[in-house]
């Protein structure tokens, strides 16, 4: 299927690893023109190599860093908001330094960008924004309460933003996927799990039955699947598609949302 991508400016945010990394790779492999940002040379440019995009050295969750890229690039077709950190963490233990972090990072880096890019969208008639948010938005964990409210407010942004599209071929989407398969996932199992010394696979497991019972899937997603629903939503192919939230493996959503 071709995404009618060629010649489209894509800017991906937390791109150098993980799911941002196979979403630049992705619309890079269906023709569009891709700029990634990262905090370390070396390593944004090795990946900027890798696959055929742009290397902006700038963060996105500083307001200097955002300013930066927006200087490198001042307009875009595509912006995908997908930087983002996340932890477990009790409750109680989670400081006003935390909180600040998170949002920092999660929430306002987006909301900067979205800011810089999305009037020169709707002056050309025709864009995409996508934040790339989590299932956690909708079902917030309790021992990760930060990260869920970040991923809830990108929703908002999402909606709100898209409402301003009205009449336009400019849309705003947000993709919510469940656990996915990263780099510090066993980290991050380990740090959940009654055995931090067992087996990958069975750690895994023992995660979804426990800590995601409502997954369809009940097994980690791949960056992969998630980078090629993001390709379609910024494809021109999905232009009835706007203020959406798409799940990604759906578990049960509660209606009072």
């Amino acid at each position: 299927m071709d995404l009618q991508l060629n010649g489209k400016v894509a800017l991906v945010t937390g791109s150098t690893a993980g799911i941002g990394l196979e979403i630049a790779r992705r619309l890079a492999a269906e023709g569009a023109d891709v700029v990634i940002c990262g905090r370390t040379e070396t390593k944004l440019a090795t990946v900027a190599a890798a696959i055929g995009a742009r290397g902006v050295l700038a963060d996105p969750s500083t307001a200097e860093g955002a300013a930066t890229l927006v200087e490198a690039v001042p307009a875009v077709d595509i912006l995908v908001n997908n930087l983002g950190i996340y932890e477990a963490k009790p409750f109680d233990d989670i400081t006003d330094d935390d909180w600040r972090r998170f949002f920092e990072i999660n929430v306002l880096s987006g909301a900067r960008l979205a800011r810089a890019y999305f009037s020169g969208m709707l002056e050309r008639d025709w864009g995409r924004v996508i934040f790339v948010a989590s299932e956690s938005a909708v079902m917030v964990p309790t021992d990760m309460i930060h990260y869920g409210m970040t991923k809830t407010a990108q929703l908002a942004i999402s909606r709100g933003l898209a409402g301003l599209t009205k009449g336009t071929n400019v849309t705003v989407n947000t993709v919510l996927p469940g656990t996915t398969r990263s780099d510090g996932i066993v980290d991050f199992l380990k740090s959940v799990a009654a055995d931090p010394n067992a087996p990958s696979e069975e750690l895994e497991r023992a995660f979804f039955a426990k800590d995601r019972p409502t997954s369809l899937i009940q097994r980690m997603i791949e960056p992969e699947e998630i980078a090629s629903l993001v390709a379609y939503v910024a494809s021109p192919l999905s232009s009835a598609t706007n203020g959406a939230a798409l799940r990604v493996d759906g578990g049960i959503t509660p209606t009072i949302l």
